[in-house]
């Protein structure tokens, strides 16, 4: 059967949108036709995550000029004073150009270059680094921004999914699939959350950068894959439950920063722990022993299932590594009392101890 108009106006091949690609054995794309009362996913309404995602920044923007900074100055959130560096055009080029750390005979080459010590040299360099430390008023305002987005989130695909029989009986979640019908309430919410992770992905250049830079980046190209195939593929269903699930210990490590930047130490660290409990639970036991336990035994196998699978297998295996730091954390930091410094940290020494900056999703 041939391709719906729908999918060929979008100027895509027949042989990229064919059935057997996206759907399993024996259903087609006539199968999931739209009348009155029923309506299902159409690729075209991804487009909407562009203007989302837009949205976003700029409501993000708003939100922390106007709440989140305000807040953290009555919660005592400040920037230490960092001492200023002369302007050195020689040592400045080798900062941007080369390298933030010089070695030694670097070192000696740039102070017979800008006629200094090398002791001034080093001085230099240190307080140019201080100079590009994220600020903790920044840091303040992006945890609170990700607090509020995971918190309204999570506790919204929750009121969505609460009357679903199959968010309670995850063997309902595939049946009759594909030919599931999409309530609009759940299409809005996967728009929301991949407007969302394409508006980190713009921002990720100029948030606070961290060691797994790189980790985040393929956490937020897995993620967006996941978001675009399941949408097309009609598997709604299981993308909401997978969101939720991944929403649902976000927002706890989100508020343990902002505690943290409150130098709330106490309080951050019982935020913390609760962290790591449940997301240890939620991405280490119900994610693979319930929800993904569910999608490769009750779905077949087709080439877009398989892509999902490779995903999904790729999310698991960050759900550990983080797993593995958190435990770390746990036993370095709180427990043994360690001193205090995060697997996670940004990229230069941070303002004081960070336990609650290890990863998330």
């Amino acid at each position: 059967l041939s391709v719906p108009p729908v999918l060929t106006r979008m100027g895509v091949s027949e042989g990229f949108w064919h059935h057997e690609y996206w759907l399993p054995p024996g259903a087609t794309w006539e199968d999931l036709k739209e009348s009155a009362d029923i309506q299902y996913p159409q690729p075209q309404d991804l487009l909407l995550c562009i203007p989302g995602a837009l949205l976003l920044i700029f409501v993000r923007c708003l939100f922390e000029r106007t709440v989140a900074l305000p807040l953290g100055r009555v919660l005592g959130v400040s920037d230490k004073r960092r001492p200023k560096v002369q302007t050195n055009a020689t040592l400045e080029g080798f900062y941007v150009l080369v390298s933030r750390t010089p070695k030694k005979d670097d070192l000696i080459s740039l102070a017979k270059q800008s006629d200094l010590p090398i002791r001034e040299v080093e001085r230099w360099f240190r307080h140019r680094r201080a100079q590009d430390h994220p600020r903790l008023t920044k840091k303040f305002c992006e945890a609170s921004w990700r607090f509020i987005f995971y918190f309204t989130s999570f506790f919204s695909g929750l009121a969505l999914l609460y009357d679903k029989p199959w968010f309670w009986d995850h063997t309902m979640c595939w049946l009759k699939f594909p030919q599931q019908p999409l309530p609009p309430a759940l299409g809005w919410f996967y728009l929301l959350e991949l407007s969302f992770y394409c508006s980190l992905v713009v921002t990720l250049p100029f948030d606070v950068k961290r060691k797994d830079f790189k980790v985040q980046i393929i956490h937020h190209i897995a993620t967006i894959t996941l978001i675009v195939v399941s949408y097309c593929a009609n598997m709604i269903r299981f993308g909401v439950m997978v969101m939720v699930v991944h929403d649902a210990s976000d927002y706890i490590l989100e508020l343990a920063k902002m505690l943290h930047y409150a130098k709330w130490q106490r309080v951050c660290e019982g935020a913390f722990v609760a962290f790591a409990v449940v997301f240890i639970v939620s991405r280490l036991v119900i994610f693979p022993l319930i929800v993904y336990y569910y999608f490769v035994t009750k779905l077949p196998l087709f080439p877009v299932s398989c892509l999902i699978n490779a995903f999904l297998v790729i999310l698991q295996l960050l759900h550990i590594f983080w797993s593995y730091l958190i435990i770390r954390m746990i036993f370095g930091v709180i427990l043994l009392g360690a001193k205090r410094q995060d697997a996670r940290s940004d990229t230069e020494e941070s303002d004081g101890s960070e336990a609650e900056e290890l990863a998330k999703h």
